[in-house]
């Protein structure tokens, strides 16, 4: 199977059309897809990396090379439910797909680290059992999603400039886990807030603005602007989320 057909494969078995596959993995238009298939040309890693980051059960090297198993061996993506394995991303084990999925298929049961688990979270993320011992917390959803998730507590006003863009002290955050394979290829800064897993800085949310991929450089922005940007090289990063929506917020005044 040639690359185009690849793509034309996942379009069609997750019943899309040119265009609407186009623009769900981020494209302004259809105009690449379009030609990718007509053309039979081949895909550009960038292109192939907006379609494993949109669907994630696909293994991002079947897709790019034809390498490998289509679909990822750590998701069960044919049956209903989870199951919980862990799989060696380099020399780091990861936990994979923790989360436990409520019968009506409308909430999610997602693992919760709080403030003060985190730096429990930075000697455990990769441990099945941590995980699993986390507190988790239901998460409505609008359909059955693939990926790794957690729920993670901001800490701090960092992200805070008064806006409804904010992200507040306190808040509940679902994040879903960028994986580590498509960090060689741009991140979709423009999309989203990412929670950084530092190896050794701990947890953090913030706007990248900056994405230097030649030297693997992200550079990280908060809202308040009483904090400067920093730059992080992400092979001190454990993990690396996109942050999908708040999912709590005290109303407190």
């Amino acid at each position: 199977m040639e690359g185009w057909e690849r793509i034309k494969f996942i379009m069609e078995k997750e019943g899309y059309n040119k265009n609407s596959f186009s623009y769900a993995i981020g494209m302004t238009n259809n105009v690449t897809i379009t030609r990718l298939i007509n053309e039979k040309r081949k895909p550009s890693p960038n292109t192939c990396a907006k379609i494993a980051q949109r669907f994630p059960q696909y293994n991002p090297e079947w897709i790019l090379n034809g390498t490998g198993s289509m679909y990822r061996t750590d998701l069960d993506t044919h049956t209903e439910g989870t199951k919980t394995e862990t799989e060696s991303i380099g020399n780091q084990p990861t936990a994979r797909n923790d989360v436990r999925q409520i019968e009506n298929a409308l909430f999610m049961n997602v693992p919760l680290i709080h403030v003060r688990a985190q730096c429990g979270y930075l000697n455990g993320y990769g441990d099945k059992e941590y995980i699993e011992s986390l507190p988790t917390l239901p998460v409505i959803v609008d359909k059955t999603y693939h990926g790794n998730y957690r729920l993670f507590e901001a800490e701090g006003d960092s992200m805070d400039d008064g806006s409804r863009n904010s992200i507040c002290d306190g808040d509940i955050v679902l994040g879903r886990e960028v994986q580590r394979p498509l960090w060689q290829y741009k991140l979709h800064i423009n999309d989203w807030y990412f929670i950084i897993v530092h190896r050794t800085e701990g947890i953090s949310i913030k706007k990248i603005i900056d994405h230097d991929v030649e030297h693997g450089i992200i550079t990280c922005h908060s809202l308040n602007n009483m904090f400067q940007d920093y730059k992080v090289r992400l092979d001190e990063v454990a993990e690396l989320f996109n942050l999908i929506k708040i999912v709590d917020r005290s109303a407190r005044l």
